[in-house]
């Protein structure tokens, strides 16, 4: 399998949305959930002017920066390139792995959606993906359309030695269902993004004490 040599932090992975965190609240809304301890952040947002997205994520690159949290940019290695992100999150259709490191370096984290199925994990992990994304696990109004995975394929995905990313529908009342069964971040958009700012402090701020409460690791 190929080599990865970034480490993985464990817990909340926060990823953006359009609709849940627009651009007037976007970096209160981003701020607020790494006050609240997420340990990851994915900007994600492919329909806005390339100027207004460049603009985001360099702003969303300087916070996280800041917090010692990765940024990693949905489906755009050019773009994680341009404002010195952490990585990119890939999708089955999106660009390949081996291209998105020749472009971005040894360092940068790559993770790759797997949904339920562990054949493509294998694949991904063999292509050298620093975390394995599984889901949906629950009803998901950003991913409605995607399919259900089962929660013993976190278990199961371990036999590839890459961190485990659970997704899909994740709130702070089943996410430890899913720590449990091996996930090592909850990515989380609806469950986390939508309120105040403070209110996605505080949910952040749970869903660390869910990993503290679940992940033997933690």
């Amino acid at each position: 399998m190929g080599t990865v040599r970034t480490r993985i932090p464990i817990g909340l992975y926060a990823i953006t949305d359009r609709q849940l965190t627009p651009p007037d609240t976007l970096m209160a809304s981003v701020e607020a959930a790494l006050l609240g301890g997420a340990v990851m952040v994915q900007y994600r947002e492919k329909s806005s002017p390339m100027a207004q997205r460049l603009a985001q994520a360099r702003n969303l690159q300087s916070l996280c920066a800041a917090a010692g949290a990765p940024l990693l940019i949905n489906d755009d290695v050019e773009l994680a390139k341009r404002v010195g992100a952490a990585g990119v999150h890939l999708g089955q259709t999106d660009s390949s792995a081996t291209e998105a490191r020749q472009r971005l370096g040894d360092d940068a984290i790559i993770g790759i959606t797997c949904h339920d199925d562990l054949f493509l994990a294998k694949a991904a992990a063999a292509a050298g993906a620093n975390y394995l994304a599984f889901g949906r696990f629950f009803t998901s109004s950003t991913k409605p359309e995607a399919p259900v995975a089962s929660a013993d394929i976190l278990a199961k995905a371990k036999s590839f030695n890459r961190p485990v990313t659970a997704i899909g529908g994740i709130t702070t009342d089943n996410g430890a269902l899913l720590i449990q069964a091996g996930a090592d971040l909850l990515a989380v958009v609806g469950g986390l993004f939508g309120g105040s700012p403070e209110a996605t402090e505080q949910k952040a701020k749970t869903f660390q004490r869910l990993f503290a409460s679940h992940h033997p690791l933690f």
